[in-house]
């Protein structure tokens, strides 16, 4: 089997980010954002969906940290899509629900090649210590566009703010990691009666 590894760089007039991801890795991960509640969320998909990743970045934060996050989300995206390749006996479906105390999150993935983002996630407070959570909806939105994938995040209950985040987080991880597997009885073969992704 080939190696499913990639790294991308992205250089705008307002972040330069660099992102490395192994698909078949060990949940390995490296962060230098900027963003330090960012890092903690990208940490849980690397631990959960058995990703190694290592993302570094240097934006406006003087700003504010919408175009840091926001181009996270796209670089990990094109580095995600790169990796994967032409998608030949991928699971190409993956799902999970993810606990944590009070809060419960589904996240459902597919690797279509048609950007979708299906957003349910209410928060019961504006921040976590000084992170807008509004920025994790244009997390994911740059990564789904870039990734071209079809991504369904909902919240089915919570009240803890940062408890919400990382149910979010690791139940991506976890359906990032059943959609990303190699399905044995589908060696050679797309998963798609088009027979394209």
């Amino acid at each position: 089997m080939a190696e499913r590894k990639a790294s991308v760089q992205r250089n705008t007039l307002e972040t330069r980010i660099q992102a490395s991801v192994n698909l078949d890795g060990s949940g390995a991960a490296k962060f230098q954002t900027g963003v330090p509640f960012l890092d903690h969320m990208l940490d849980q998909v690397a631990r959960h969906g058995m990703i190694d990743i290592e993302i570094s970045a240097a934006g406006d934060l003087h700003i504010d940290a919408h175009h840091t996050v926001e181009d996270v989300g796209i670089t990990l995206g094109q580095a995600l899509a790169q990796a994967v390749g032409d998608k030949k006996g991928l699971r190409r479906y993956g799902h999970a629900y993810v606990p944590l105390d009070e809060a419960l999150s589904r996240v459902v993935v597919d690797f279509s090649g048609r950007p979708g983002l299906e957003y349910g996630v209410e928060f019961t407070r504006a921040r976590i210590g000084d992170f807008d959570v509004d920025l994790l909806r244009e997390f994911f939105q740059g990564f789904v566009n870039h990734a071209q994938v079809s991504l369904h995040i909902d919240c089915l209950r919570g009240r803890n703010a940062h408890h919400i985040a990382e149910t979010v987080f690791k139940a991506f991880g976890r359906a990032l990691r059943m959609a990303l597997e190699q399905d044995p009885r589908m060696q050679g073969v797309m998963p798609s009666t088009k027979g394209t992704l």
